[in-house]
């Protein structure tokens, strides 16, 4: 049987499944540089690659506010080895988000965070096992307490998934606050945090130093972790949670910057 089971893998086709999906995966750029460094001045650093600036997928130039931001990008292209992969760059396509697109219309990104906080992942309760009941209120009672102490928000909870209608004064009262944060790069990074975690009032509370960014995670995937603890964990949705605890690292750092 072995030596059957050898012949066959010796003369086997290629897998035609494998190979179709190979054949639709896209093709990376190589890399078509040498040398990453960073140039500019105060107020306006670019990244350059073998002496010429990066610029955005929409064609302009990448232009950064301080230096550890052009230099957090041209870390990622300096890893980036034989082709270039921006799934593994994310500081870089947060950057060109923000150029490209957040730049355009600051305050439609800043409504989109706003109405997260109209229906925050922290105002929905689990009505039960008391364990996990208890997880949600350890992480985030003080995260509520600390947003209501700091620009008078107060928002209410609700047990299950029915939707909450939240105070129009808590509401005003986050958009006052967002509005602040009109700069691009830092509403850009609000909002890639606000949308990973499903939660703006965990953004602010990491922006503002309230939360560690790896608390604010944990904080933010309770529910997961604890089905997770339960049933067992699925491979792939790990990766996919590791990838999008990437770039919210990415942003986290960015905003360290800024």
């Amino acid at each position: 049987m072995r030596e059957l089971l050898n012949d066959l893998e010796q003369g086997r086709q290629p897998d035609p499944i494998r190979a179709a999906q190979e054949s639709m995966r896209p093709q990376l750029p190589r890399r078509f540089y040498k040398e990453v460094t960073v140039g500019g001045e105060e107020g306006a650093f670019k990244v350059l690659l073998d002496g010429k600036t990066v610029r955005t997928p929409g064609g302009a130039e990448v232009i950064l506010p301080r230096e550890g931001m052009a230099r957090l990008v041209a870390d990622e292209y300096a890893a980036q080895g034989e082709r270039i992969d921006p799934m593994t760059m994310p500081v870089t396509r947060l950057v060109n988000t923000a150029i490209d697109g957040v730049a355009r219309d600051p305050q439609a990104v800043l409504e989109d965070i706003l109405r997260y906080a109209s229906s925050d992942l922290l105002c929905y309760r689990a009505e039960s096992p008391e364990r996990l009941v208890q997880m949600q209120r350890d992480a985030w009672d003080p995260v509520l307490d600390w947003i209501e102490g700091t620009i008078g928000a107060r928002f209410v909870l609700a047990e299950g998934v029915m939707h909450v209608q939240q105070p129009r004064e808590t509401i005003a009262a986050v958009g006052s606050y967002l509005a602040q944060r009109r700069e691009v790069f830092r509403l850009s990074s609000l909002h890639v945090m606000t949308t990973l975690m499903g939660s703006s009032i965990l953004a602010l509370a990491v922006e503002a130093g309230f939360l560690d960014a790896e608390d604010a995670w944990r904080a933010a995937h309770i529910d997961e972790d604890w089905n997770a603890s339960q049933w067992g964990e699925d491979y792939e949705a790990a990766q996919r949670l590791a990838a999008r605890k990437r770039d919210m690292m990415a942003a986290v750092e960015l905003l360290r910057i800024l």
